[in-house]
């Protein structure tokens, strides 16, 4: 099995990041941790996920480059504000982890999470999509060349057949986790 927040840490690392955004997410939980251990990345936990647009904007214009972690239901907040790094040409990267998709238990989650590719596509951000844990470190490393070495942003899904849908049973059952 893919160590891939590990894979991904480790890419932020060679890419030269030094700033992660992010809104705490079961998801991204190992990544978001490793990130924080790491003293050579500073990291922002975020009250909402269009803050993380702005704090990608000022670190790149102080020489910084970042990452920004979230849900796809978070996508929806963000879609004013992704018109800063399409109108000012900075790279964004966002991963992005996937809710209302395969096996999800919450309807609520559903109508953002059918529409979150389209929308980012829309409004002119670059879409990868990974299914399976062993895609997301190559998606990744991908992602960070396009964004940082276009100025473009880009978002890589990261879809529940291969992070896993939560179980409403075991959160009715035991509690979240």
């Amino acid at each position: 099995m893919s160590d891939w927040p590990l894979e991904a840490h480790r890419a932020f690392r060679q890419a030269g990041v030094s700033l992660v955004g992010y809104v705490p997410d079961a998801g991204h939980k190992r990544l978001i941790e490793l990130c924080h251990a790491d003293a050579a990345l500073k990291t922002v936990r975020l009250t909402t996920e269009e803050e993380g647009i702005g704090l990608a904007a000022g670190g790149w214009l102080g020489g910084a480059r970042s990452v920004l972690l979230m849900q796809s239901s978070g996508v929806g907040n963000c879609i004013n504000m992704l018109s800063l790094p399409l109108s000012c040409q900075f790279p964004l990267l966002m991963l992005v982890t996937m809710r209302g998709d395969h096996g999800e238990y919450n309807p609520s989650q559903v109508p953002m999470g059918n529409a979150t590719q389209r929308v980012l596509e829309d409004v002119g951000v670059i879409v990868k999509r990974a299914d399976s844990l062993e895609e997301i470190p190559e998606m990744v490393s991908g992602a960070m060349r396009i964004a940082f070495n276009t100025y473009r942003p880009v978002a890589v899904l990261f879809g529940q057949k291969g992070l896993g849908a939560k179980d409403f049973r075991k959160l009715t059952a035991g509690g979240a986790k």
